[in-house]
């Protein structure tokens, strides 16, 4: 069993879940592909029109779902298409980051990048850099500590119970 799980650590690779602004850092990633530059495969990208437009439950989810980290990119502060979209997406990441921590997630598995369309070697930069924070501070596997959290709830629900049931006796 111990080999098993040794063999799996070995094999594991980080899963990052990437919410990427269509007018900037999306353009970017094409432009990274365009260009053949080269990043780490473990991010999987999802354009969404606007930073700002990134819902907190959608990282909450991500996390939920099985990510080891979420990657915010956006347009520079200035930039924005929506004129103050990434204000509110900055605006959500400190709070999210805030909730994160309380939930016991550690900060370099969240991260927001300011990168415009011309910037391809910094969604390179930025995809490969988290990787390697994520990859150093091993899986998240949050889907796993909901079951044990549950398990700790029924625990404590039995206690619960078994306590009442002794007073009324």
């Amino acid at each position: 069993m111990e080999s098993k799980s040794v063999a799996t650590s070995k094999e594991w690779e980080p899963r990052i879940v990437a919410f990427f602004c269509n007018w900037c850092t999306y353009t970017a990633a094409d432009l990274a592909g365009v260009s053949r530059i080269k990043y780490a495969p473990h991010a999987r990208i999802i354009r969404v029109m606007c930073s700002g437009r990134i819902d907190p439950q959608f990282v909450l989810d991500a996390f939920a779902k099985g990510a080891d980290g979420v990657l915010i990119g956006g347009c520079h502060p200035g930039d924005c298409h929506y004129i103050e979209g990434n204000y509110k997406a900055l605006r959500r990441f400190h709070l999210l980051k805030r909730v994160l921590q309380e939930m016991g997630i550690d900060d370099g598995r969240f991260r927001l990048e300011w990168i415009s369309a011309s910037e391809g070697e910094k969604v390179k930069g930025a995809i490969n850099d988290m990787v390697e924070k994520v990859r150093a501070l091993g899986p998240l596997r949050l889907p796993d500590r909901f079951q044990e959290w549950d398990r700790e709830m029924e625990t404590m629900e039995e206690e619960r119970r078994e306590k009442e049931v002794l007073a009324n006796v």
